[in-house]
């Protein structure tokens, strides 16, 4: 296997999010918050390039203040998948892995980041890798849940809590957390299909790379990153992130 491999980073973002219209822009500690997650992503020591695939021009021209890479990409995208896929064939260059790091975490770590990318050259057989956080079993329907086998192969995700406590119980879940490692065939593969009967029913576009038959492989990492989904998400994340070590990294 080669030592020097190029690895992208991209940041999908969309103006009119659903829950929380324009999140994206709100600012936390003066900084928008898909700006942290693009700072955040710098401190990795494994990326080689970083760009968030925006929408809208309103976004590129606050992106554009904070001396943000950023690739404008179609307002018409089902998902941040599809978002990527289109921004790494604009840039039309060779890369071994493409990190899709979901622009709506601002306290993402760049330590997460690397080590999915490690874990991912370890199994570069799997098509996709997907890290996961152990947490308390809560019904949040914002938080998707993966379950693996034993071999850390993703089986299924859901909205709902999964596995059903039907004859035993459980305290925890494993939570997916937004940092996803993909091939480039495997990503060309996912945004050229359409969206699949699973994904529909979940809204979970990783369904959609099961049903097609791409290998996810999973990993437990140890933290305590969140999406921003609510507003309740993100006081949360204002309040974390003055206290935060890598903010004190780069808001200057």
């Amino acid at each position: 296997m080669k030592k020097n491999f190029k690895i992208l980073g991209l940041i999908p973002t969309r103006l009119n999010s659903t829950r929380l219209p324009q999140k994206s822009l709100m600012l936390i500690n003066k900084i928008p918050l898909v700006v942290h997650t693009y700072k955040r992503a710098l401190l990795s020591k494994k990326l080689n390039e970083v760009y968030i695939c925006c929408d809208d021009k309103k976004i590129a021209n606050v992106l554009k203040k904070f001396g943000v890479k950023f690739i404008m990409t179609s307002k018409h995208h089902k998902n941040g998948t599809e978002r990527i896929y289109e921004g790494y064939s604009k840039l039309k260059k060779k890369y071994d892995l493409i990190i899709d790091i979901q622009g709506d975490e601002p306290l993402i770590s760049p330590y997460h980041v690397d080590e999915v990318i490690n874990f991912h050259l370890k199994n570069f057989k799997a098509d996709i890798i997907l890290p996961t956080l152990k947490v308390k079993l809560k019904n949040n329907t914002n938080i998707i849940k993966v379950v693996k086998n034993k071999l850390h192969e993703v089986m299924y995700l859901s909205r709902g809590n999964i596995p059903f406590e039907f004859k035993d119980t459980t305290n925890f879940v494993y939570k997916h957390l937004s940092i996803i490692s993909f091939t480039p065939k495997a990503l060309e593969k996912f945004s050229l299909n359409e969206k699949t009967n699973l994904e529909k029913i979940e809204d979970i576009e990783l369904l959609r790379a099961l049903e097609i038959g791409l290998k996810i492989k999973s990993l437990n990492l140890k933290g305590d990153s969140f999406s921003v989904d609510i507003m309740d998400d993100f006081e949360r994340a204002t309040k974390k992130m003055s206290s935060d070590k890598f903010f004190k990294l780069y808001k200057s």
